[in-house]
């Protein structure tokens, strides 16, 4: 009873508190628009197609004003990837515009590797964000994304069927960024041909296994849109950065001697449903697509080449330590696999310089042997004829010694007769 009493002097006393706002978790999603705001968004775009198309001048009626960008000369051997970055604000949302242009691409004689520089460029950027998520110190929360969210391919309005050149190219690239094919200077070419055109342009696309970029319908909010959209695809636009006044109006178009091109003008091109489409509707559907699809599957693929997996050979969930693990041993093993190698092919290398330096010195030894004996040949014949010429020489002092012997003597007996005949001739004189 003292316990009952108690308690209900306590409910008494409790302080009511009376709410001042609505509180609830439904305010997570204007918590994450203000965020993002405060942030800003990025949104890439490349532009392929050949030159002449009207790709900077779509690029300026697109987002209505006039991007600067200097004029570049097609004379390089290859194609050359230009990317230029512009800062944009519509009401209070920034937003930071990367158009990536592929210059003189068509331009070559030998088309075969035109779209090389494009895949190296699209796949660069998704290593840089890669390298990115690897590092111990992240800093994604300010990391300029420059991966590649939407490709508009510009398809030159010949009326008949998709060269070679679009259909590789846009196989290349389907797998790495969103391609939204476009008919560019869309005014060349009759109303009539032009649905035959989307409607071969299409056929092809399928029948080649070419995957372009389709509006999400998932969502109930734009499934409508969306699906009437996918049907016009491909878009054919015309550019104009030319404000032609038309009425009352001052609007962009193409002034031709046959009459007035609208821009936006839905009867005279799809200028207005591309930009619905890839600005207003889906921009971050196309971000989304480009880092879920695109760049997870290079990720995979470059995780994989790197030896990392999520499973092990039973199935079982494979750690990313224990992949680290794995593949250190596996670096390990085969470095003291390709040391051996090399030791051995060192030591290989080693007995067959010895064997050859034996080879050498033993032919130098025998060189040596034959010039020893061809030398001690020479002296002996050298000391052989110094004897003969010794001998000759001693022969001929002994001729001379005897010969002078002769002469001395045949001297001294002319001599003494001389003095014989005087003493005659004296005698003589005095009987």
């Amino acid at each position: 009873m003292a316990a009952t009493e108690v308690a209900r002097q306590s409910t008494d006393s409790a302080r009511n508190l009376s709410l001042s706002g609505h509180v609830g978790f439904d305010s997570m999603p204007d918590q994450l628009v203000n965020k993002s705001v405060c942030q800003g968004f990025c949104f890439n775009i490349l532009c392929v197609g050949e030159t002449g198309l009207g790709k900077s001048t779509l690029m300026d009626t697109l987002f209505n004003i006039k991007l600067e960008s200097d004029p570049v000369a097609h004379n390089q051997p290859g194609v050359h990837i230009k990317s230029s970055s512009y800062e944009l604000q519509e009401s209070n949302v920034r937003l930071k515009l990367s158009i990536v242009n592929s210059v003189g691409f068509g331009d070559q004689i030998n088309k075969d590797e035109s779209y090389k520089s494009i895949v190296e460029f699209i796949d660069a950027q998704f290593e840089a964000y890669l390298q990115e998520e690897l590092k111990i110190k992240r800093t994604l929360h300010n990391y300029h994304d420059s991966r590649i969210h939407v490709c508009l391919y510009f398809i030159a309005p010949t009326g008949h069927s998709l060269k070679s050149l679009d259909l590789v190219t846009m196989k290349k690239l389907d797998s790495k960024v969103n391609i939204i094919p476009i008919i560019a200077k869309a005014d060349s070419v009759s109303k009539n041909e032009l649905q035959k055109f989307k409607i071969k342009i299409m056929s092809e696309l399928v029948s080649n296994g070419v995957q372009i970029y389709q509006f999400p319908t998932d969502d109930e909010t734009v499934a409508e849109i969306n699906g009437i959209m996918n049907a016009h695809l491909p878009f054919a636009v015309v550019g104009s950065t030319e404000e032609i006044k038309i009425g009352n109006k001052m609007m962009k178009a193409r002034q031709y001697p046959w009459g007035t091109v609208q821009v936006e003008n839905e009867n005279h091109c799809d200028f207005v449903k591309l930009r619905e489409m890839l600005i207003r509707v889906n921009m971050e559907d196309l971000r989304e697509q480009t880092h879920a699809r695109h760049y997870e599957l290079y990720r995979r693929c470059k995780l994989e080449e790197m030896g990392f997996k999520d499973t092990d050979p039973d199935n079982k969930p494979f750690s990313l330590q224990e992949t680290y693990e794995a593949k250190r041993n596996e670096f390990l093993g085969e470095l003291q696999k390709k040391e051996e190698e090399m030791r051995q092919m060192f030591v290989t290398r080693v007995k067959e310089k010895e064997s050859e330096l034996k080879e050498a010195e033993k032919e130098l030894h025998d060189k040596f042997d034959r010039l020893k004996k061809l030398h001690q040949d020479e002296k002996k014949k050298l000391e052989d004829k110094k004897k003969s010429l010794d001998d000759e020489i001693n022969a001929f002092k002994q001729r001379k010694s005897a010969a002078e012997l002769l002469h001395s003597q045949a001297q001294q007996s002319g001599s003494q007769q001389t003095l014989k005949r005087e003493k005659e001739r004296k005698n003589s004189g005095f009987l």
